[in-house]
């Protein structure tokens, strides 16, 4: 599934999949439902983060937008799945109103535990639980987002109620939301696309590397500067694209390899430079990367588009070879192109609960 939504600085996807899926187990709906609902929680958590100011209330606050767009969007897919009519989704989202929480203090855990705590698994369950409340007989507010006390006042007074409806049924966020190509932390997917087709130019080794200089916004290039985890890493990053000529899940989880002697003296050629030109164009998170050459070469990339983003999307089959790199080494490779498969035609499934075989680790 999609993962980041750039506009309203959230991971839906993280959230909202597994509440559609557990409360379709719940209930024994079919795929197509489950299609419905995972869309219908793109939308509506989306929606209230970009109602509140979106991409700038994400950055000005210290509410966690990543929890308040996974809460909303979870409760209105399990709320979809859960079969409720239109008075009780107003019920749902009051509770999810109660429910919404998280502050953006979870940065501070270096190992990203928190994080995700703040951006799947508690938006998840307070989404199910305030589907399932409503589905077993309560009622509540039916208007929490307008009137005295209502969420907006509470959490963002200057908000535009108008955007929770703009063009709804016309613009689908979940069609404006990025699949990640590499799975690293988002500021170094650029840089990577830029060695990567800098490398499909003009192919090198490692070894014929003098330097590497990427240029990000200050604000980008603090979230991956020298960090202690591989994958949030991106001169640990960089070493690894410039010896591997890609970066695999495995290769961006194992945290041993950044003390390699080998990946060392790589990461010891990269020079992250905090660019205050490139901040101007913020939210648009353009990478530029110059790669000098022991022969004296120089060989550059801007990429202001990156891969797997809504302006330049991954194939069908970048999807599925990604896939199939997450998924394969823990379930099997039998199973994972079973899932594949089985997802790819979600809508001819007449009960999800029959996808939980293909989810159980082998």
């Amino acid at each position: 599934m999609p993962r980041s939504h750039n506009a309203s600085r959230s991971h839906p996807g993280c959230a909202v999949v597994p509440a559609a899926l557990a409360t379709g187990e719940e209930f024994g709906i079919d795929g197509a439902r489950l299609l419905r609902a995972v869309t219908l929680g793109y939308d509506i958590g989306t929606r209230v983060v970009l109602a509140m100011g979106g991409f700038e209330f994400g950055y000005e606050s210290s509410l966690a937008t990543h929890s308040i767009a996974g809460t909303f969007g979870a409760a209105a897919a399990a709320a979809c799945a859960a079969g409720l009519d239109a008075r009780e989704m107003r019920w749902a989202l009051d509770y999810t109103a109660q429910q919404s929480s998280g502050i953006v203090a979870w940065r501070r855990d270096t190992d990203h535990i928190e994080k995700a705590f703040v951006f799947g698994g508690m938006p998840a369950r307070s989404g199910v639980t305030s589907a399932l409340l409503v589905r077993s007989g309560w009622n509540g507010v039916d208007d929490i987002f307008t009137g005295a006390d209502n969420f907006f006042q509470a959490y963002a007074p200057k908000a535009q109620r108008a955007r929770l409806v703009e063009k709804l049924g016309e613009r689908y966020e979940i069609a404006l939301t990025d699949i990640k190509k590499w799975t690293v932390g988002s500021p170094i997917q650029g840089p990577l696309d830029a060695i990567e087709a800098i490398h499909g130019k003009r192919p090198f080794d490692a070894d014929q590397v003098q330097r590497v200089t990427v240029r990000l916004a200050p604000s980008v290039a603090a979230v991956v500067d020298n960090r202690d985890i591989p994958d949030i890493c991106l001169q640990h990053m960089i070493a690894v694209m410039l010896l591997d000529k890609t970066v695999s899940f495995h290769a961006a989880h194992d945290k041993p390899r950044m003390q390699d002697p080998a990946a060392l003296r790589q990461r010891a050629k990269v020079n992250l430079v905090h660019d205050e030109e490139l901040a101007r164009l913020l939210p648009v998170r353009v990478g530029i990367v110059e790669i000098e050459l022991t022969d004296g070469s120089r060989l550059s990339e801007r990429v202001s588009a990156v891969r797997g983003t809504p302006r330049n999307p991954m194939s069908r089959a970048e999807v599925i070879e990604k896939a199939r790199d997450l998924t394969a080494p823990v379930l099997g490779r039998e199973t994972s192109e079973h899932l594949i498969e089985t997802v790819y035609a979600i809508e001819t499934v007449t009960d999800v609960r029959s996808l939980r075989p293909l989810l159980q680790r082998v």
